[in-house]
């Protein structure tokens, strides 16, 4: 199964971003994206941000992988 996980664009050179995902920064390609700005909210996948969505979505989808993992975790 892949997951895409939502994060925010904090830096962009060139067609790289660094995207910050729940208190990891990664590097990301951009190339599918090029309209991408600092700030933006990104869905990443195979280190390339797929498409934009707003503050809101990523957040609850956040708050579903967070629930999901806890539940991996206790067993459930």
């Amino acid at each position: 199964m892949c997951l895409a996980v939502p994060g925010q664009l904090t830096a962009i050179e060139g067609a790289t971003g660094t995207v910050e995902v729940s208190g990891t920064t990664v590097q990301v390609r951009l190339d599918l994206l090029p309209e991408a700005r600092e700030g933006d909210f990104v869905l990443v996948h195979a280190g390339f941000a797929l498409t934009l969505i707003d503050q809101q979505e990523a957040a609850d989808t956040l708050a579903v992988l967070r629930e999901v993992r806890d539940r991996v975790r206790a067993g459930d």
